[in-house]
């Protein structure tokens, strides 16, 4: 069973609940995918062993998920980039990383979005329903933007983005 892009969506979803996890239509309201998409995206989290099971309440395995997000996901779904649009920024771009990393002079990277407002080269978000889940819940943005900056930054970009995905994944999870 292989990992599909909006699984990770909807793992980074499970980890920005800071309480028990809600039911299914509410996560699939909340990244706009259907039920069965979330609970496909559930059972292969599982089978990867990037979730927990029911003993463990279906919680996400904050040490595996690490493990992956930092060393797997740039080969497993690497960064696409486009044309120039208009669209969402994400990676460097987007806090949290905007405010430690300073920006050149070269167009940011943006989901493309229809309403977005900000000019940029895009950068193919994990999944289509990516901004509009962004844009609903500011813990989700940040973590989605980390993850781009570790997808597609440069070398100094990726080691912050690390240390704060791996702080932020941890601290939501009551982890040292």
């Amino acid at each position: 069973m292989n990992l599909k892009p909006q699984d990770v969506v909807v793992a980074l979803k499970l980890c920005a609940y800071p309480d028990a996890r809600p039911a299914m239509s509410v996560i699939a309201n909340d990244l706009s995918l259907s039920p069965s998409e979330v609970h496909g995206a559930i059972g292969r989290l599982r089978a990867s062993r990037l979730l927990h099971g029911p003993d463990l309440k279906g919680r996400p395995n904050i040490s595996a998920l690490e493990e992956f997000l930092i060393h797997g996901l740039k080969y497993a779904f690497p960064a696409e980039h486009g044309e120039v649009t208009r669209g969402i920024p994400t990676s460097y771009a987007a806090e949290p990383l905007k405010s430690e990393v300073l920006m050149s002079n070269d167009l940011p990277p943006v989901w493309p979005w229809h309403e977005g407002n900000t000019r940029g080269v895009a950068l193919e978000p994990l999944y289509k329903s990516v901004p509009q889940a962004a844009l609903r819940d500011s813990n989700l943005y940040q973590f989605l933007a980390l993850v781009d900056a570790i997808r597609d930054g440069r070398a100094r970009e990726r080691k912050i983005a690390e240390r704060d995905l791996v702080r932020r994944l941890r601290a939501t999870h009551g982890q040292p």
